[in-house]
């Protein structure tokens, strides 16, 4: 393995964000008081700010390996790029104005905050890795993040008992992912995907052992996109985690999953000749696992009472959504799962984000706290129902159009039944969704009670996020157009 200096060039924005990092660990220790707070959180958005804008105006062209071939900077790595950013400077934004992160006297959070970059890190990594070795590395250091931010706040047993879940079902996924790609290396020799898919092509026979590795495999991505049966940690993860840390978690490590997904299963297996995927069928395996998914996720939500529950357990709805694109490894299909995620991302950091405002005034996360709030917050009442009304799916929100392009990938696949699961199940959302509708303006809130007064950041940040809501259900073709350009390299 050969490391130049040129392979650094290709990696400034993880660079950045690692200086950042690490920049906000020492300015907690360098600096006390109120002081602390602001010059750490400038650090971090500084540095988020200027690895986006590398990223920007640096796109790559064609596709580079770099660090001895186990990560590449293609068109791909920079669409998660961007979108890892983008959500991360949403989480820390979210978060400066957060009560369960903060307290009341704001000192000392640098380690929080630089927790979230390295956890961006770990997830660019994640998109670019094109190793065994490097995916796991990078698999375990978004993992270890995420475990301890998901008990974050350390006085409230609720985030202590999701940060436990978290860790042992985490070590569980992480062994049997191992375990598959140990297999694979058996069956191959090797770690890079491609001399993985080159060794599958050429060698005959060893489809039971293929197949073994291949279940092992998809269990520990199941885990981490959170697909049925391996959803079970999420409902406690979401609502035990602070609430900026859930929303962080329901945007950016999911897509991180579906990075590796696409790269590593486009690499090693879209290959002519591969019987043992013809042999056990897997596009009906994916298939039966996203029908499953979605509706399991929109039955279990229809009966929860606390709202971050509800969302988690949608969110696990949404992935059943994903995985329709990803069932024949298709152009098309690969495509509209970047569209969605970029809208996905919107209106989940959305939904959460107003979460997180009324978590600073309310006393319960429950339904019942929710009663009368449209006409209490009306900005906040309307912000909600744009956002669970794209998460349904309606026109003209940009949720419509997400949809449409993944059920007209399915259809074009041929799996008719498919789609109609899926818009079955976008029905059944709606009477969940519209729960939390009929809460704020349906059902009378307490007497004589006003405003709650939330706070600026928070209402700039959802305005900022309602918008695209709508434009990109009304001119949704840049951002298409960008999803397509970040398959353009894996399929051209």
């Amino acid at each position: 393995m050969n490391f130049t200096w040129s392979d650094a060039s290709y990696y400034l924005p993880e660079a950045v964000i690692l200086f950042a990092a690490f920049g906000a660990i020492i300015t907690d220790l360098v600096f006390k008081g109120r002081a602390n707070h602001g010059f750490v959180l400038a650090k971090v958005i500084g540095g988020l700010l200027i690895a986006g804008t590398l990223c920007i105006m640096r796109p790559p062209v064609g596709e580079h390996m770099i660090f001895g071939q186990m990560m590449v900077v293609d068109s791909l790595s920079h669409f998660f790029r961007l979108m890892f950013i983008g959500i991360t400077l949403v989480a820390v934004l979210f978060s400066y104005s957060s009560r369960e992160i903060m307290g009341r006297d704001r000192e000392n959070k640098g380690e929080y905050y630089a927790l979230l970059m390295f956890l961006c890190f770990g997830m660019m990594a994640m998109a670019s890795a094109v190793d065994l070795v490097m995916l796991m590395l990078s698999i375990e250091l978004v993992s270890l993040t995420s475990y301890i931010l998901a008990g974050y706040a350390r006085y409230s047993l609720r985030s202590s008992e999701a940060a436990m879940k978290y860790v042992l079902w985490g070590a569980v996924s992480s062994g049997l992912m191992l375990f598959g790609m140990s297999i694979l290396y058996g069956l191959t020799g090797a770690t890079g995907y491609a001399e993985i898919g080159a060794a599958l092509r050429d060698s005959t026979g060893n489809e039971l052992a293929l197949l073994v590795s291949v279940l092992f495999i998809m269990a520990g991505i199941g885990y981490k996109i959170s697909a049925v049966p391996f959803h079970f940690w999420t409902p406690d993860v979401y609502e035990g985690a602070p609430t900026p840390v859930t929303a962080m978690f329901a945007a950016g490590p999911k897509a991180a999953g579906f990075a590796l997904m696409i790269r590593f299963f486009y690499t090693v297996f879209v290959t002519e000749g591969l019987v043992a995927l013809e042999w056990i069928q897997w596009p009906w395996i994916l298939a039966i696992l996203a029908a499953v998914t979605m509706t399991w996720g929109n039955l279990a939500a229809m009966k929860q009472e606390n709202v971050k529950r509800l969302l988690a357990y949608s969110s696990i709805a949404h992935v059943g959504y994903l995985l329709m694109g990803f069932v024949l490894l298709s152009v098309s299909g690969l495509q509209a799962i970047l569209f969605y995620l970029i809208i996905y991302a919107i209106m989940t950091l959305g939904s959460f984000l107003i979460v997180i405002a009324l978590n600073n005034r309310l006393p319960s996360e429950d339904l019942s706290g929710y009663r009368g709030l449209g006409f209490r917050e009306p900005l906040i009442g309307v912000a909600m129902f744009i956002f669970l009304i794209s998460l349904v799916g309606l026109p003209p929100t940009a949720g419509f159009v997400a949809k449409l392009y993944l059920f007209t990938a399915v259809i074009e696949a041929g799996m008719w039944w498919l789609a109609l699961i899926a818009v079955l199940n976008s029905v059944i959302s709606l009477y969940y969704y519209m729960r939390i509708i009929r809460a704020m303006y349906f059902e009378k809130g307490p007497e004589g009670a006003g405003g709650l007064g939330l706070a600026r950041m928070h209402l700039a940040l959802i305005i900022l996020l309602v918008v695209p809501t709508i434009v990109f259900g009304l001119a949704w073709g840049p951002v298409k157009e960008f999803a397509d350009k970040g398959m353009g390299v894996l399929v051209g």
